[in-house]
């Protein structure tokens, strides 16, 4: 994708292979900066923080800390030591362990001798394995918004509405994003779509980083309160809600940005076509049920202070609640598979009960 007409990926690693640059999401929408992580540590603590986030991204962001950790210690020992620390930083996104033990079983079957290369190169693998997957999804996407475009009665041209939760776009994978990737692709294709922006609190990651990047490809978009969602949709102005997830299980429980089910529940009250966007790394297929799925719960000072730009042009945090008052922060949410239209992969879309054909198609 493009920052002021110039391309980027979210991570990617030095010619010499010696460390790692990523985008620090935290400093967004006010500053692009990047960092380069030349340690184990820092991309624990790069992942920690959401320097780094959304389940792709992290996934790839995890085998890139294996290769790092191999540049300091390429024994068995410290092969088991980093995947330990890497598995965790966070809990809920399946992708990080799914690509911890995608590493560590590569290598564990190579000599220490060769685990640095084979690191970095498995590494770059993941990554160009995850946009060719975002790539699909986007296409899967666009058939489906093309489907429902086309099924409309009136002959009046009306932006085609679709409602988003969170980030789930480039910057939460390598490139393209999930849930944004079919609306790239519309937009890319000349169609007429608009997207409502949840602000996503408590770290407002759709008013920060998914109003930014629709901003950045020239996508129409309007920043919204997370509970507007469902007068949007009583009025009719919201034609199709897609989310990412950080996990789904085997029988299409989606797990996304804490505030998801309220609005599966508002879709569904109001017919509206509620999918997740998800590669299939980001699939629990040990999981059916999602009350099983561990959700992680984050410092309650991001519930109690928000960041934003003051009126002298420096980026400051204020406090929103009175000192004495405890806050809860669970970062996470399950919507339950009854509420789910379809999930979006790169093999296809697939409602909730042909979950087992997705998982026979990706084992054969």
């Amino acid at each position: 994708m493009k920052v002021a007409q110039q391309s980027f990926q979210t991570i990617w690693p030095s010619q010499c292979c010696t460390f790692v640059q990523i985008i620090d999401q935290t400093q967004l929408p006010f500053a692009f900066q990047l960092l380069k992580l030349h340690k184990l540590a820092q991309m624990i603590q790069a992942i920690k923080t959401m320097q780094v986030r959304g389940a792709p991204l992290i996934g790839v962001a995890a085998a890139y800390g294996i290769a790092l950790a191999m540049l300091e210690d390429t024994s068995d020992a410290g092969l088991a030591n980093a995947a330990a620390l890497l598995k965790n930083s966070r809990p809920t996104a399946v992708n990080l362990a799914w690509a911890v033990n995608r590493m560590v079983a590569l290598l564990q079957a190579t000599a220490p001798s060769a685990r640095i290369k084979t690191a970095w190169r498995e590494a770059a693998n993941m990554a160009t394995e995850d946009i060719a997957q975002n790539q699909q999804i986007g296409a899967h996407g666009l058939t489906l918004i093309q489907t429902q475009i086309h099924a409309r009665q009136s002959h009046v041209v009306q932006p085609f509405n679709i409602l988003t939760h969170c980030n789930a776009g480039w910057l939460a994978t390598v490139d393209y994003g999930t849930a944004l990737a079919p609306v790239y692709a519309a937009h890319d294709a000349g169609l007429n779509v608009h997207v409502w922006v949840d602000e996503t609190r408590p770290r407002n990651q759709g008013a920060a980083l998914t109003a930014w990047e629709l901003a950045q490809h020239g996508v129409p978009h309007t920043v919204i309160s997370d509970n507007a969602g469902g007068h949007l949709m009583q009025q009719g102005l919201v034609d199709m809600v897609i989310v990412g997830a950080d996990r789904v299980t085997a029988h299409g429980d989606v797990c996304n940005k804490v505030g998801t089910y309220l609005k599966a529940l508002a879709a569904f009250d109001n017919r509206i076509p509620f999918y997740a966007a998800v590669p299939s790394p980001t699939i629990d297929w040990a999981i059916v049920d999602g009350k099983h799925i561990e959700i992680e719960l984050r410092d309650e000072d991001e519930v109690h202070f928000i960041q934003g730009l003051a009126a002298d042009g420096t980026v400051q945090s204020v406090r929103l609640t009175p000192l004495e008052s405890p806050a809860a922060n669970p970062a996470f949410d399950v919507t339950p598979a009854r509420l789910v239209t379809g999930v979006i992969t790169e093999q296809g879309v697939f409602c909730p009960s042909e979950m087992v054909k997705l998982a026979d198609i990706l084992n054969t």
